[in-house]
């Protein structure tokens, strides 16, 4: 059973900048991948949890009623899943949410108030609530309890925010046999590198989601997946088409009507109901109809949008999705020439002219878009799920992805003048397994040392928030001049990294799991025998 989360982000858990987020399921029969259709029959449910005074709604029926209780529905949580508040992201979801976010005891939490009481929601456990839909989704359609999982995940994707969400598919009950990068899982889908195992190719993977975009470049080499390059943009997604189209509507009734309900946070939401609907139709119609009953002061609202004008209204969005591809190319040093296929992926790579756009680009490539755009990644998921667990008659074989790490992992040190530096360890993009060595140098009169690793994006500096793991090693022998060298050995490996330090007088191994968050730092008393920690932190 393959699971995909997105923050179309691609995310997370759910998420989209005004709107909601979706997930899906696949499972296994004759050896091909098939989507779960939830209660309601429909094969795409939001990812969005309202809070009632008596109960804690998943799904289609948390969007719907998000009008009447905008402030206690929550939706996109993966832009905050994982995160700190003195992260920009989370700074950023933190100002567009229409539910609460403060901060309580070190930690982000939705305050929810149905009037009877008000309660603090952990991001975690709202992502659990929707891990646990889909469960109870999957036994119903299965009529059995296969619980296992893999879960896709942005490329640029933090340690922190990959274990916060394991945590809560695991809370839900799931085995998480493995998380997978979202390009990689595109790549599945289709095949590729199966038809010509022994060829290569460079694979352009287009991701456009609703809230975010990311344009990756994949190398295929005799079914060996890399990642080479990739380019992501939280400012355009398919939200932004949506409240283009919806400020559209705002204009035209406040031309016919003389209101403007750009002000008014209930008849916005309806519009962008409404623009939501009718940008979907246009993928396939050439005009949708916008009827709302009662927008404004009792006011009803009729407008027919062409897909003509829908192109004109987003041609500034379309325009940066081409130059997000341009960037992409010319930072790896491709030309449109030198990419073999086109994968689109993301529910609003379905409009037509954003297609047609793309084509223009890459006149002499195949493009790809014969799977649903929408079903993509979680169909590359189940697909990685069934070879994980030995599905019989798989119809796609056995495939190698090389995982990268997603963003530099540094280590903390102190110069000659005393002040901070950092090494950069494991650059973004490395192939995976890795190791690296990196010597310590200490002066012998101290008696303690410790050793501090961060993730980031910057190669030469990193921030607080950004360290994910700290070993502190106490009651070492005293030297009265020299320095004390520590030969710290790194492995990182796909979901973890694994440290060797190596004194004078013992070793000692260490698992660091993902990311400490607010765990305290490991501390290991000097000692001359050889000892293995290993540490699962919440």
């Amino acid at each position: 059973m393959g699971l995909s989360i997105y923050l179309y982000m691609s995310i997370c858990v759910l998420f989209s900048k005004d709107l909601i987020e979706f997930y899906f399921f696949f499972f296994f029969q004759d050896g091909r991948a098939d989507v779960v259709a939830n209660d309601a029959g429909d094969r795409v449910t939001p990812a969005v949890v309202a809070y009632t005074e008596n109960e804690e709604v998943v799904g289609l029926a948390a969007k719907q009623s998000r009008i009447r209780n905008i402030s206690n529905t929550v939706m996109k949580v993966k832009q905050i899943l994982g995160r700190s508040s003195d992260d920009p992201q989370a700074q950023k979801y933190i100002t567009e949410s229409k539910c609460l976010v403060i901060e309580k005891n070190g930690k982000l939490r939705y305050e929810i108030d149905t009037g009877e009481e008000t309660k603090f929601v952990n991001p975690e456990d709202v992502a659990r609530l929707i891990f646990s839909k889909m469960k109870e989704t999957a036994h119903s359609v299965l009529g059995s309890d296969a619980n296992d999982v893999v879960i896709t995940v942005p490329f640029d994707f933090g340690e922190k925010q990959k274990n916060a969400l394991g945590e809560a598919a695991r809370a839900a009950g799931f085995n998480v046999l493995r998380l997978i990068h979202e390009p990689s899982a595109a790549l599945l889908a289709y095949g590729i590198g199966q038809d010509c195992p022994t060829g290569k190719s460079n694979i352009l993977v287009f991701k456009l989601g609703g809230t975010s975009l990311s344009v990756s470049v994949m190398e295929v080499n005799s079914g060996i997946y890399r990642v080479l390059s990739t380019n992501t943009d939280d400012n355009i997604g398919g939200t932004h088409f949506t409240e283009t189209l919806a400020q559209y509507l705002a204009s035209e009734f406040q031309r016919s009507f003389k209101h403007d309900v750009r002000g008014n946070a209930r008849a916005m939401m309806k519009l962008m109901n409404s623009a939501d609907i009718a940008k979907h139709s246009l993928s396939t119609l050439g005009s949708a109809n916008c009827f709302l009953d009662s927008l404004y002061e009792g006011q009803d609202f009729d407008c027919n949008v062409s897909r003509a004008r829908f192109e004109l209204l987003c041609s500034p969005l379309f325009n940066k999705c081409i130059e997000a591809i341009r960037e992409l190319l010319e930072q790896s040093g491709f030309t449109a020439d030198d990419i073999n296929k086109v994968v689109l992926c993301g529910g609003s790579s379905r409009i037509p002219r954003l297609q047609q756009l793309i084509k223009d680009l890459f006149p002499n490539v195949e493009l790809l878009n014969s799977v649903p755009p929408d079903e993509v990644i979680p169909i590359g998921a189940a697909i990685e799920a069934g070879i994980l667990t030995g599905k019989e008659n798989l119809l796609v074989k056995e495939s190698l992805k090389i995982e990268c790490s997603a963003k530099d992992i540094l280590v903390k040190g102190v110069d000659e003048s005393g002040a901070k530096s950092f090494t950069v360890l494991f650059p973004s993009g490395t192939p995976l397994p890795a190791r690296r060595q990196h010597t310590l140098q200490a002066p012998g009169s101290i008696s303690s040392v410790c050793l501090e690793l961060y993730e980031s994006e910057g190669k030469n500096s990193a921030k607080e928030e950004d360290k994910f793991a700290q070993v502190v090693l106490q009651d070492l022998d005293k030297k009265e001049n020299g320095l004390r060298d520590i030969l710290a050995v790194l492995t990182m490996k796909r979901y973890k990294i694994k440290l060797l330090l190596i004194l004078r007088k013992f070793t000692l191994g260490l698992d660091l799991f993902c990311s400490l968050i607010d765990s305290p730092p490991v501390v290991i008393p000097g000692t001359s025998c050889i000892r293995s920690l290993q540490r699962f932190y919440q």
